[in-house]
């Protein structure tokens, strides 16, 4: 780790390219000055193939000056942008300062049109079908990684066309979870739930409570096992959105479905984590991206 946080690739950098641009000049110096023996005829002596000999003629004219620029515009360049070593340069140019020159000239323009909708509540928004259109591509360009481009995610992402919402699914709720993100935890409960027969136990009485098949003697031993489960999720399995514990009972399954997933679960727990939006996008896009969402499981399509 020391390695990113000292100084030594920025005096190593800087040392390679100070070094460079000096052999460059004194290459160019010395193949000027130096003087080599040579025959009558301006010959080295080299001889290849019989007669084909090395002549001593000086580099043509355009060539040295091309390496004379060449020298003078990285010294220039290096004095004005970032390159030898920390140096920010004179200019204080960056590639995130442009990056964020170019968003902030973005925003601007585009500032005027979020501004009809951040006046509107988000289910008005939802039904808009310009604002639908904005919220399409804000969706395609920083959700559907995850979600995919249909929003019906996958082992690990969420279905957001379902309603089943493990923080809730109000449009406050929506706005909350994309400015600030979320985190969710489901940790290892083999411990708590006893041995590995009880685990498989407690998984077929999870199976039961959404009516999927499960072998209905180990669930009925796995319902006072249950207990462990139940701080999170409930006594009656339907879950806590308040903590992001899901729901047991709708047959809706973020990690995998059956007793071996489900024992793997309370076997390791899991961590999945939902990346923060509200340092990326403004709060008019957010606005409108959460009306996006929110219409994918409250607005009815037409039948086509």
């Amino acid at each position: 780790m020391s390695d990113f946080t000292s100084n030594f690739w920025a005096m190593y950098v800087a040392g390679i390219t100070g070094v460079s641009i000096l052999a460059c000049a004194l290459l160019l110096w010395f193949s000027g000055k130096a003087k080599a023996m040579t025959a009558h005829d301006n010959t080295t002596g080299h001889v290849w193939d019989g007669d084909l000999r090395e002549m001593n003629n000086p580099l043509p004219r355009w060539w040295v000056w091309l390496f004379v620029i060449t020298i003078i515009f990285a010294v220039a360049y290096l004095a004005m942008y970032p390159g030898f070593g920390s140096s920010p340069g004179k200019l204080g140019w960056t590639s995130a300062g442009q990056h964020q020159a170019e968003v902030d000239k973005g925003n601007a323009e585009t500032a005027p049109l979020y501004a009809k909708f951040t006046a509107m509540k988000i289910e008005d928004v939802s039904r808009d079908p310009q604002a639908q259109a904005i919220g399409e591509r804000l969706f395609m360009n920083n959700c559907s990684q995850c979600h995919a481009s249909d929003a019906r995610g996958g082992n690990g992402f969420p279905n957001l066309t379902d309603a089943d919402w493990l923080h809730g699914g109000s449009p406050e709720k929506i706005v909350e979870t994309l400015a600030k993100g979320r985190i969710g935890q489901m940790p290892p409960m083999a411990a708590a739930v006893g041995t590995s027969d009880d685990v498989k136990n407690v998984a077929n009485y999870v199976l039961s409570l959404s009516g999927g098949p499960h072998d209905s003697v180990r669930a009925n031993l796995g319902k006072e096992k249950f207990a462990a489960c139940a701080a999170c999720h409930g006594a009656d399995g339907k879950g806590n959105q308040a903590l992001g514990a899901p729901n047991l009972t709708d047959d809706i399954w973020l990690h995998g479905y059956g007793e071996a997933a489900i024992m793997n679960m309370v076997n390791n727990g899991k961590i999945n984590q939902m990346p923060a939006q509200g340092e990326k996008l403004t709060e008019a896009q957010i606005h409108v991206l959460a009306a996006y969402v929110w219409g994918l499981s409250n607005n009815a399509k037409p039948k086509q």
